[in-house]
C-alpha cells in the first residue's frame, strides 16, 4: 500500500543522517587534528550546523508528515521506526534555536579551554566557562522538562538513555552503595595475598600503537570503516560507515591506553554491526547509551578482565615490548584486575569504578535540579571521593572535577550509563553463558565468535527497533536486572 508520507520522512531523515555525517567528523577533527588557533572559526561552524540542523529537525512540515504517516498502513518494522523519528521530533522541538546556538558555542568554548586548563589544575579559570555551560544544561532541561512531562534532570537523561528515570537509577545506585564499600575491602584483602610483578619500561608509544591496533583486530574492528587515532580524552566518533576511535599513550605504562582501546572498539563494534539496510533512519541508531556502554565494557570488562583473555593478549605484548616474567598471562591478568581505589575515572578497575559514576550522578543532579551550583562542585567532589572511595582530592581540580570530559561538552544525564551499561554486559554475559555453557574455555581457546555473535544476533543487528526494555527481554529473558553485576563481580573477584 502507498505511504507518502512515510517515504518523505525517510528521506528527510536520510538528509539530517547525512548533515549529522558532516558534522560528527568536524567534532571529531576538532579533538583530534584542529590546531589550536581555529577553534574560534570551528566554533562558529560548529554552531552554524548545530543551527541548520535543528530548522531541519524542527520545520512544521516534518510536524504535519509524522502525523499523516501515521494514519498510513505500516508494517512493524516502519512503525519502530515512525516511533523513533516521533521521539528525535519530540526532544529536539523542546528547544528553541537560539538556546541550541548558545549551547554549541558554550560546550565549544569551554571543552577547548578545558583542554589546557585540566594539565594546569586551573579550576578558577575553569569555572566561568563551566558555568555558561550549566545555565543552558538547566535551560534545555527545564524546557524538555515541560514538554515530556518529567523531572528536569530525567529530561535531560532520556537524550541517553530513553525511558530511564533517576528514582529508578537512585534505587539501583542507592542499592549499589550497601554493599560496594565492603566488596572493594573484601577483594584488596584477597588480592593482598596474591604476588603481581610489575612490567618494565618504558613502554615506546609506537610499539603500544601497535599493540592496540592488534588487539583491536583480535576484536575483529573492520580497519576497512574506522581509524584510531589520539586524543586527550579517548572517544568513540564518526558515523557507522567510518567509526572513529581514540586513545592516549603515556610511555610509563601500556594497559590505560590497551584497556581504553578495547573499550573504544567494544563502541565502534557496535557502531559497525547497526543494521546497514536500515541506515540513515533512526531506527537504524544504537538503541541507547547504556546498551552502547554495555558493549564497550563487554569487551574491557567481560572479555578483557577475563583470565582466557590474558593468554590471548599475552603473545601480542610480548611481541610489542619483548618477553619478561609480567607479562605471562596469569600476571597479566591480575594486573588488569587489580583493585585499588584511585582518583581517575577512565583508569578505575572494575570494581570500584561504580564508585566514581555514582559521584558523578548525585553532584551533577543536584547541579540541573539546583541544589548545588558550580562553585559548590570541589566540595562535593571531595566529600563523596573520601566517603566512596577513602580518597583526600582537596585541592586537585585536574584529577578531580575537572578530569571528564563530560560537564565541558554539556553531557549532563550522560554518567549513568556508565554503571547501567556495566549491570547489562553482565548480563549479556549471563545469558551467553546459559546459551553456551563451555563459552570461558572457548574464550581462552581464541574462539571469541560465540561472544561476538551472540551480542550481533541480540544486539547489534536490532538498532532501535526495539524499546530498551524489549530488547533486554529477548535479549536475555529478563529486563535490566542489577543482581548480575554483583554476582560477576563476587565470582570473578572473590570466587564466591
Amino acid at each position: 500500500m502507498s505511504t507518502p508520507a512515510y517515504d518523505a520522512l525517510t528521506r528527510d531523515f536520510q538528509r539530517l543522517y547525512n548533515l549529522g555525517h558532516l558534522q560528527s567528523m568536524a567534532s571529531w577533527d576538532q579533538a583530534v587534528n584542529m590546531p589550536p588557533g581555529g577553534n574560534e572559526a570551528r566554533a562558529a561552524a560548529m554552531t552554524e550546523m548545530a543551527a541548520l540542523l535543528h530548522r531541519l529537525r524542527t520545520d512544521p512540515a516534518l510536524a504535519a508528515a509524522l502525523e499523516r504517516a501515521g494514519g498510513e498502513s505500516l508494517d512493524d518494522t516502519q512503525r519502530a521506526n515512525l516511533r523513533e523519528m516521533r521521539r528525535d521530533w519530540a526532544e529536539v522541538n523542546g528547544l528553541p534555536e537560539a538556546l541550541v546556538e548558545r549551547g554549541s558555542m558554550a560546550t565549544s568554548r569551554c571543552e577547548h579551554a578545558w583542554r589546557k586548563q585540566r594539565p594546569a589544575n586551573d579550576w578558577a579559570g575553569f569555572l566561568p566557562n563551566l558555568k555558561e555551560v550549566l545555565s543552558v544544561a538547566r535551560e534545555e532541561a527545564q524546557r524538555l522538562s515541560e514538554r515530556l512531562g518529567v523531572a528536569p534532570y530525567d529530561a535531560l537523561m532520556d537524550r541517553f538513555e530513553p525511558g530511564m528515570r533517576s528514582d529508578v537509577v537512585s534505587r539501583v545506585f542507592g542499592e549499589v552503595r550497601t554493599w560496594l564499600p565492603g566488596l572493594i575491602r573484601d577483594v584488596i584483602a584477597r588480592q593482598s595475598t596474591e604476588e603481581v610483578l610489575a612490567p618494565q619500561g618504558p613502554f615506546p608509544v609506537p610499539a603500544q600503537r601497535a599493540l592496540c591496533e592488534q588487539s583491536m583486530r583480535l576484536m575483529q574492528f573492520n580497519f576497512e570503516a574506522g581509524r584510531l587515532d589520539v586524543s586527550t580524552h579517548p572517544f568513540s566518533g564518526g558515523m557507522p560507515e567510518d567509526v572513529r576511535l581514540t586513545t592516549r599513550f603515556s610511555d610509563h605504562e601500556f594497559l590505560t591506553s590497551l584497556m581504553g582501546t578495547l573499550h573504544e572498539t567494544g563502541h565502534g563494534r557496535y557502531e559497525q554491526n547497526l543494521p546497514r539496510h536500515w541506515l540513515g533512519q533512526p531506527m537504524a541508531r544504537a538503541r541507547s547509551m547504556a546498551i552502547h556502554e554495555s558493549q564497550s565494557l563487554s569487551f574491557e570488562m567481560q572479555l578483557g578482565g577475563h583470565p582466557g583473555f590474558a593468554g590471548l593478549l599475552a603473545p601480542l605484548v610480548q611481541q610489542a615490548f619483548g618477553d619478561q616474567p609480567a607479562f605471562s598471562a596469569q600476571n597479566l591478568n591480575r594486573l588488569i584486575t587489580r583493585v585499588k581505589p584511585g582518583l581517575i575515572r577512565v583508569d578505575a578497575d572494575e570494581v570500584t569504578y561504580p564508585a566514581h559514576v555514582i559521584l558523578r550522578y548525585e553532584i551533577e543532579r543536584a547541579l540541573i535540579e539546583g541544589q548545588a551550583e558550580a562553585e559548590d562542585i570541589p566540595a562535593l567532589w571531595d566529600e563523596r571521593m573520601q566517603e566512596l572511595l577513602g580518597i583526600d582530592t582537596r585541592g586537585n581540580f585536574k584529577d578531580g572535577p575537572m578530569q571528564d570530559v563530560h560537564w565541558p561538552a554539556g553531557l549532563f544525564g550522560y554518567f549513568p550509563c556508565y554503571s547501567l551499561g556495566a549491570m547489562y554486559a553482565a548480563q549479556w554475559f549471563a545469558a551467553i553463558r546459559r546459551a553456551h555453557p563451555d563459552v570461558d574455555a572457548r574464550i581462552a581457546q581464541g574462539d571469541l565468535g560465540v561472544v561476538f555473535d551472540w551480542l550481533s544476533q541480540h544486539i547489534w543487528s536490532a538498532g532501535s527497533r526495539w524499546t530498551t526494555d524489549e530488547l533486554a527481554l529477548r535479549a536475555s529473558g529478563e529486563t535490566l536486572n542489577p543482581a548480575h553485576f554483583k554476582a560477576h563481580l563476587q565470582t570473578r573477584y572473590l570466587g564466591a
